[in-house]
């Protein structure tokens, strides 16, 4: 980056991490989330908790669009029936997140 002045400029750093979202996430989801989940009588962390449970989501949302980009159908697609690179079906996977590393070392 150069200024007016013709001075080579070293980047601005960010503040925050660039998550490569289009806008930043509007905080009155997570408020909405966390009311949502008081009045459910859910706690935040630990087992059965928003986080955990926000967290899996998301995670799983992420790795199926992966899958899709990967294969390059959707699931349940006609393409993706008996060819060389289909789907074969799920199991069950355990992630290890900072949140349930920390419980498990408690």
């Amino acid at each position: 980056m150069m200024n007016d002045d013709g001075v080579v400029m070293a980047p601005k750093k960010k503040t925050e991490p660039e998550l490569g979202l289009p806008t930043p996430l509007d905080p009155s989801i997570a408020e909405e989330l966390v009311e949502q989940a008081r009045a459910d009588g859910v706690d935040l962390v630990g087992p059965g908790g928003l986080l955990g449970k926000l967290t899996k989501q998301v995670l799983e949302a992420g790795l199926e669009v992966e899958m899709e980009e990967h294969l390059g159908y959707d699931k349940h697609s006609p393409e993706g029936r008996n060819g060389g690179n289909s789907r074969n079906g799920t199991r069950t996977k355990t992630v290890i997140t900072e949140e349930s590393a920390a419980r498990m070392l408690a």
